[in-house]
């Protein structure tokens, strides 16, 4: 029998199997550790598998130096040179039990954390009752509440009040090991208060879904995640955390789509540590939603943010950093987009349109240097410069850049805006400091946008107070932020629904004497007449005309009256009533131009709030999934006893703008909706009401310059003039529906395509036929 010792007795002299369970016992805490800090340090997803492959490596290096070499006495040896038999010196049994128990002991607590933490339903089970707050402009509004049920569901109930209107719902759902939605209940009314229940379900490898405008169902391979119609915001935090734990953070959406996240910024509030999360297929750009350790989810933007009880002072860090995401975004797509000339910019062979006298010019060449018009001729007159840049209009219609005089800019409104020939605005309400910084980067051209002029809004104060941290009760407060808004360049004061009816007049001389116009909502207890009388120069909406001859019957109007009593009524007001005909003489009289926002009037009185809003039936379908599914018109609910005052009131309030053309009443459109695709069906409207299509475009361009004092620069195109135009495939004047075949849009000098920036934004390209 052979005295040559055993390979395992040798493994266990040397130590080998001791030093291979301390490294393997060591390696695993060390990856629970990576696998917890990496993704708080927004480490690439390959690090984490690139450091277990070393720890791998490591073993195998730490098994050969522990098979190869040992610590003795004398200090570290070969293990060749050390006497078969002789016993090495290693920690004592008891130290290194104790060694080996206490970091198993750290790995397995550690490993029950992440699992906790990444495990959606064990999550849900661990969650406590929470409260997030809802904040609109700065001002509380509402609340979310979230709760986890004893059978594993999540219920959450979620309400806000903006001026009388605004959502109300309760839901539960459930979520499978993925942190995927396989149940879903939710009931309650939508923001105009009509009612919405909704149901989805996983069952069988088949989901089905039901809401006001949709019912399916199909084949579930894998997971695919359903996005409810009107879900309370935590859903979103729900998708946010699905998506963490997706395999390449990628899920499909039902009814279709798909959605990716990946990190963007971070902010440390107090004790708290939030990571932005930039969410992509859910709209134009991507969402931005904001988790904390805890999973915790908060939402911020300048209109509407919902956070967790105790991170309201968190709000603007948190919007500040979003911005800064949100900007960066934004000038990749921009700087993409925008062509800007060498040196000259020529347009030939152009039928041009001039608004002043509604004349249209074939063959007509436009000379651009710069940011401005230098020249206009024939074609046969103009000779380019060598390095001249040439569009060859081919005999397309050319135009001045429409005026949309009704905004609140937001996320994507700027692109939207320019890729349907917007290169004038006005935003009539908005916040007052990260709005400024939008404006600035339009004009800067890091992002796309129109040229805007800024109207302030000013409220009073109560339940129905509108969407701004200006509010106030007294002439004192009234003059303070007027006079901030005029240090801060705006044009127009925008006066709203709760100011109190005494304060109008001051308001409106103080306004005046800062050089700015005057505008705004009737507020409650006063009539139009009186408004106009008090200082207005212009009224927003077209529904306060017809309240005006509800009054004093009607007198509130800070709530969802001021729509409902329209519908109810707007039949009884024909033009040829004399009070209505006096009415319309007294505003023309004193000059009072109007910015009616018909398109608005039309959604919500056609009686179908599951319908696609009015007017964008063929643009709609060309939209990312999830943001088809929103564009619905969000009609009121019709009394069962009010269907034919809900089917006339709008022709009616068409045939009261006809007649307010026709006598002379300055009508500049605005939209108050989505950006771009809502403004050409405003004027389409304006035609179907029976204005001629080219005094329409008059309407869209010449008018609003003339009424905000910026014709020096801008509404024709004339030499000295800024190059705002675009290029129409079609002739508005004969067919105002061409408006929607904008091929080329210059503004200041660049050149954008609108079919890139719908491509950038994830709209689909137009159908094209033979001509």
């Amino acid at each position: 029998m052979s005295d040559k010792p055993s390979l395992f007795s040798e493994l266990k002299r040397r130590h080998v199997d001791k030093v291979a369970l301390v490294y393997a016992v060591v390696a695993w805490l060390l990856i629970e550790v990576a696998w917890i800090v990496l993704p708080t340090l927004d480490a690439p997803a390959w690090m984490l598998p690139a450091f277990v492959v070393l720890i791998v490596l490591g073993f195998i290096f730490a098994v050969t130096i522990s098979w190869s070499f040992e610590m003795t006495p004398e200090g570290m040896k070969r293990t060749a040179d050390i006497t078969p038999g002789e016993v090495l010196p290693y920690w004592s049994k008891r130290k290194f039990t104790a060694f080996i128990i206490g970091m198993t002991t750290i790995a397995v607590v550690l490993l029950a954390y992440q699992l906790l933490r990444l495990n959606p339903a064990l999550q849900q089970l661990s969650n406590v009752k929470r409260t997030d707050k809802i904040f609109i402009q700065g001002n509380q509004a509402g609340t979310q509440i979230v709760e986890g049920q004893a059978d594993g569901a999540m219920h959450a109930e979620y309400s806000y009040n903006d001026r009388g209107r605004g959502d109300h719902i309760i839901a539960t759902w459930k979520l499978d090991g993925a942190g995927v939605p396989v149940k879903y209940e939710g009931s309650g009314n939508d923001y105009m208060k009509a009612p919405v229940e909704e149901h989805f379900e996983i069952k069988n490898g088949r989901a089905t879904w039901k809401n006001r405008s949709e019912q399916g169902e199909q084949a579930v391979n894998g997971e695919g995640f359903y996005l409810p119609m009107n879900a309370p915001p935590e859903f979103f935090a729900v998708l946010a955390r699905a998506l963490l734990k997706a395999p390449e953070h990628k899920l499909p959406l039902l009814p279709a789509g798909e959605a990716t996240i990946e990190p963007a910024a971070r902010v440390t509030s107090g004790n708290h540590q939030l990571i932005e999360y930039r969410i992509t297929g859910l709209g134009f750009s991507p969402q931005s939603i904001w988790l904390d350790r805890q999973g915790r989810a908060a939402s911020v933007s300048p209109w509407f943010s919902v956070v967790p009880e105790g991170l309201e002072s968190a709000i603007d860090e948190l919007r500040t950093a979003q911005q800064k995401t949100d900007a960066v975004w934004s000038a990749r797509i921009a700087l993409a987009l925008a062509h800007t000339p060498n040196g000259d910019l020529v347009v030939r062979n152009a039928r041009l349109f001039d608004p002043r006298d509604l004349t249209v010019t074939p063959g007509t060449s436009v000379l651009v240097r710069g940011e401005r018009i230098v020249r206009i001729a024939p074609d046969a007159d103009l000779k380019p410069t060598a390095n001249a840049e040439i569009i060859d209009a081919h005999g397309r219609f050319l135009m001045p850049g429409v005026w949309d005089n009704h905004q609140h800019f937001s996320d994507n409104d700027g692109a939207l805006d320019l890729a349907n020939g917007v290169t004038s605005a006005r935003d009539m309400a908005n916040d007052t400091d990260t709005f400024l910084q939008r404006v600035e980067r339009f004009d800067n051209g890091s992002e796309l946008g129109p040229r805007v002029l800024k109207a302030g809004i000013i409220d009073g104060t109560g339940e129905f107070a509108g969407p701004t941290k200006m509010r106030i009760d007294t002439a004192e407060q009234a003059v303070q932020d007027i006079d901030w808004y005029a240090d801060h360049g705006y044009a127009q004061l925008k006066i709203y629904s709760s100011i109190k009816p005494e304060l109008v007049p001051v308001m409106a001389d103080h306004a005046h004497a800062r050089g700015m116009r005057v505008s705004g909502h009737v507020p409650a207890f006063m009539s139009a007449r009186q408004f106009v009388e008090g200082g207005a120069d212009e009224i927003q909406h077209l529904n306060f005309i017809v309240l005006n001859f509800l009054f004093p019957e009607v007198k509130e109007t800070r709530n969802r009256d001021r729509f409902i009593k329209v519908a109810e009524h707007a039949r009884d007001f024909p033009p040829e009533k004399p009070e209505v005909q006096e009415f319309v003489q007294f505003l023309k009289q004193h000059h009072t131009v109007l910015d009616p926002t018909m398109s608005i009037f039309e959604a919500l009185f056609c009686g179908n709030p599951s319908a696609i809003t009015p007017g964008l039936e063929e643009i709609v379908p060309r939209f990312p999934p999830q943001v088809r599914r929103a564009m619905l018109s969000g009609a009121l609910e019709v009394p069962k006893d009010m269907e034919a005052a809900y089917r006339e009131a709008f022709p009616a309030m068409l045939r009261l703008l006809k007649a307010l053309h026709d006598a002379g009443v300055t009508i500049i459109p605005g939209t108050d909706a989505l950006a771009g695709y809502t403004l050409h069906h405003e004027l389409e409207l304006y035609v179907q009401a029976g204005i001629a299509p080219a005094e329409v475009l008059r309407m869209a361009t010449w008018t609003p310059a003339l009424v905000m004092g910026v014709d020096k620069d801008r509404g024709v195109i004339a030499p000295g003039k800024l190059a705002d135009m675009i290029l129409v495939d079609g002739d508005p004047t004969k067919n105002i529906r061409d408006i929607n075949n904008i091929t080329t849009v210059i503004k200041g000098g660049k050149v954008y395509d609108p079919a890139a920036i719908e491509k950038a934004l994830g709209i689909t390209p137009r159908e094209t036929g033979p001509k």
